[in-house]
């Protein structure tokens, strides 16, 4: 885990292995610790034939499934691009580690059923639940910066298999990188 207070270097892990094992382990404190780095990680999507990227918090990960979940609301365009083209990349950086993480994704929303409605009963009762109940869908035209709630729940789950760990240590003895997918852990070039 991430010493927030602190920013020198953890020692250099040297088998991929446990730098993998040590890429997950953040990952969960991230859904975890809300100041962790990795948190809040850009997305990467299509939109027709152009990139469209936004940040999104990473809420719960479950790593045996290597997948991690994020809220939305179904009517927003990210969930309209993901219906069309399901894969993307996450992108998080790690100063105190010195770790940059892309992940190669497949995403999927879901708008009802009992991992919606379960989370959604959790959040509904702060302040963030203000996100999922605009009448309008994210990015309509308002008169004024604070538009009206209405009543209705607007609240999705977005989960994101990962396919790929694109992996890069920034360091003081060597910049190096690693890749972990279905072929396997290996070294690569920077």
């Amino acid at each position: 885990m991430v010493d927030e207070r602190s920013c020198t270097m953890s020692p250099r892990l040297e088998q991929l292995e446990a730098i993998e094992t040590a890429i997950w382990h953040e990952l969960e404190s991230a859904a975890h610790i809300r100041n962790h780095p990795w948190r809040v990680a850009v997305l990467a999507t299509i939109d027709g034939e152009v990139a469209d990227a936004r940040s999104v918090v990473i809420r719960d990960i479950d790593p045996a499934a290597r997948t991690l979940l994020s809220y939305l609301d179904p009517r927003s365009p990210k969930a309209r691009q993901i219906a069309a083209h399901p894969l993307g990349t996450l992108v998080m950086w790690s100063a105190p580690l010195g770790w940059q993480l892309r992940l190669r994704v497949h995403l999927t929303v879901q708008a009802s059923g009992l991992e919606v409605s379960s989370r959604w009963a959790r959040l509904k009762m702060t302040p963030g639940a203000q996100d999922y109940l605009s009448p309008l869908p994210p990015g309509s035209p308002v008169e004024r910066p604070d538009p009206e709630r209405g009543s209705r729940e607007h609240f999705g789950v977005m989960a994101a298999r990962v396919t790929a760990l694109d992996w890069v240590e920034v360091h003081a003895q060597g910049h190096r990188r690693a890749v972990f997918d279905g072929d396997g852990r290996r070294w690569v070039t920077v």
